[in-house]
């Protein structure tokens, strides 16, 4: 199974580009060299939501990045290599590794306890959060701030990534509390220029800490 080789994570949103299609912004992401997307769209309905993860996987497949469908492994299944994310109240990673032995997976994780949890059953990854305030993470209660990180760094081995109110100037701070890398909505798919963002984000988290 290949490994977690991507540290910027775009989760989408298509409510959240300011009145833009998704796909070509998601294309500049990739274009400025964006290694992983997660497509998070709650709303489309099972055929429009094939349709655009078909699309995806063929522009994804262009540049060698992965694509990875969130919570819906049927879909995943139905697209070559796709990886799956789980919500942290989904079905049991023990159960998706079950109908996906193969592809990389990922966990929504808001506690220590759930990361640990997530790597002892077999996650590939995991996403913590919302680390500081965030309009899109309020639903899962206030930010846990950079202690939990800290502390689920030292307890686990699991690659994490941070999430919620990701800028570039925070991702110095989540990185030293142990964050393998950052997943993101806003600072890249509401930004005037997505591919100047995406690759300040990559910079920033890739530069020696």
């Amino acid at each position: 199974m290949p490994g977690v080789d991507f540290r910027l994570y775009l989760v989408t949103d298509r409510m959240r580009t300011g009145g833009r299609p998704l796909v070509p912004l998601l294309r500049l992401a990739l274009g400025a060299g964006l290694r992983a997307i997660q497509l998070r769209e709650h709303d489309l309905d099972t055929s429009s939501l094939l349709a655009l993860a078909k699309e995806l996987h063929v522009l994804i497949g262009e540049t060698g990045a992965r694509l990875f469908m969130n919570d819906r492994i049927d879909v995943a299944l139905a697209l070559e290599g796709a990886g799956i994310h789980l919500r942290a109240d989904s079905l049991p990673v023990t159960v998706a590794r079950g109908l996906a032995s193969h592809r990389l997976l990922g966990v929504s994780t808001h506690s220590v306890d759930e990361v640990v949890r997530a790597e002892a059953e077999g996650a590939d990854f995991v996403v913590l959060g919302p680390v500081y305030a965030t309009p899109s993470k309020t639903i899962y209660g206030p930010p846990i701030g950079l202690r939990p990180l800290e502390e689920a760094a030292a307890r686990t081995r699991i690659p994490i990534l941070a999430i919620g109110g990701i800028t570039v100037e925070r991702v110095r701070d989540v990185r030293k509390a142990g964050a393998y890398g950052v997943a993101v909505i806003s600072s890249i798919l509401a930004s005037d220029d997505v591919a100047a963002s995406t690759r300040a984000m990559l910079d920033s988290v890739t530069a020696p800490l």
